[in-house]
Order: structure tokens, then C-alpha cells, then sequence
């Protein structure tokens, strides 16, 4: 009998972010797509989001005041999403400026991770010999998490916060393994409800994070 290769689900854990850390220097950026960046002894993890500053070069704004998914990272270099191939960007005194992170906490499940689906394009013509159909832009729907309430929890209260402003932020939801186990995205907090107060339970709490854009596997 062959042995089971699914990815176990304990483990598993959602951040959202909630601050920034120290800028890291960079000291070379590789053109090309991705393009890579080197920053000694960096830090970083796959998944990571850094915003770039300080780049150089006519196409600078290409790379600077943005913000990107580490992927493929080394001891001293990342790599980001950006097809540099034909643009100059020198490094200049370019830097790299981690979000920071805070795990939400007592989350018993994580559901619908990708669930949504593409809208239907109609392209039927007048040569047609049946309907056709094209897809459009990807939607990521919407993530839902069962948890218990803690109001001590900073995580908790980090997506509370994002429900009553609207503000979108960044989250990380991290499986314990896995070749690219950290799923990166804007969300926004569309619910943070009490769920249920039951006897003999604990309280209960739902949320819903409306993805907003593209999931960065890393």
C-alpha cells in the first residue's frame, strides 16, 4: 500500500499584518524575470512582503513605493515578481522593508481558500454554431475562518480593527509543509461576527476575508 502524501492540516496558521520592520540595503538587483535582489543576510521568508525604496534608473518607479512577495529566497538574495528584462533599474541605495506580521490565534479552521470563480464572457458571433465563451479576470472569493473569540488576542483584534476601517491589508496563511506552503494576499475583513454562546461551550467567532487580488504561493 502505497503511504499518503496529504499535507497535514495541524499546523497550519493565518497572519495579518500590523506594522513594519527595519529596512534591509540592497547591494546588487539581477534584471530579468523574476528579477533578483541581493541584501545580505537578509532575513526573509518565502511569503514575506516587502516594500522597495531608493532604486534607481529610468524605470525606478517600476520597483520603488510598491510592494512585493518574496519567492525563491536565498541566504543573501529574493526574488520578486517583477519582469525587469527590459528596463533599467540600477540599485542605487535601494532598500527592502519587511510588513510584520501577527498570527491570529485560536483558529480551528481555515475554509475556501481560492474558492472563487472567473466571470463568463459571452463571444457568441453571428457565425456561431453554438454559444461561446471566454473567461475573465480570476476572483479569489472570499476565506473563512471559525476561531474563538479572545479579546486579548492581537491577531484578533489586528482584524477587528481592519473590519470597522475597511482598510486592505496583507495576510499570510502558512501550511506546516509543503513545496510552496505560504498562500500571500491583500484582503479586506468583510466580517468578524460573534458566531455563537452556547452552554457548556466557549464563544465563538466567523470571519470573512475577501481576497483582494492575486494569491502569491511561495
Amino acid at each position: 500500500m502505497t503511504a499518503s502524501t496529504a499535507i497535514s492540516a495541524q499546523g497550519s496558521y493565518i497572519q495579518i499584518a500590523t506594522g513594519t520592520g527595519g529596512a534591509k540595503n540592497a547591494s546588487a538587483i539581477a534584471l530579468g524575470y523574476p528579477t533578483i535582489i541581493t541584501s545580505a543576510g537578509h532575513g526573509f521568508s518565502n511569503g514575506d512582503v516587502v516594500t522597495a525604496a531608493a532604486f534607481t534608473g529610468a524605470n525606478a518607479a517600476s520597483i520603488n513605493a510598491l510592494t512585493w512577495t518574496v519567492t525563491h529566497k536565498t541566504t543573501n538574495t529574493i526574488a520578486i515578481d517583477l519582469d525587469s528584462t527590459a528596463l533599467t533599474i540600477t540599485v542605487g541605495s535601494g532598500t527592502l522593508t519587511p510588513v510584520t506580521y501577527t498570527t491570529l490565534g485560536n483558529v480551528r479552521s481555515i475554509t475556501d481558500l481560492e474558492s472563487g470563480s472567473a466571470s463568463e464572457i459571452d463571444v457568441t458571433h453571428l457565425q456561431s454554431t453554438a454559444k461561446e465563451w471566454r473567461l475573465g479576470l480570476v476572483d479569489n472569493g472570499s476565506v473563512s475562518l471559525d476561531l474563538d473569540r479572545v479579546n486579548s488576542d492581537a491577531g484578533q483584534a489586528a482584524a477587528q480593527a481592519r473590519r470597522i476601517d475597511g482598510v486592505a491589508t496583507n495576510f499570510k496563511i502558512v501550511l506546516p509543509s509543503g513545496t510552496t506552503p505560504t498562500a500571500s494576499f491583500s484582503g479586506l475583513v468583510r466580517k468578524f461576527s460573534v458566531a455563537s454562546i452556547a452552554v457548556d461551550g466557549v464563544v465563538k467567532g466567523a470571519v470573512e476575508i475577501r481576497v483582494n487580488g492575486a494569491i502569491t504561493w511561495s
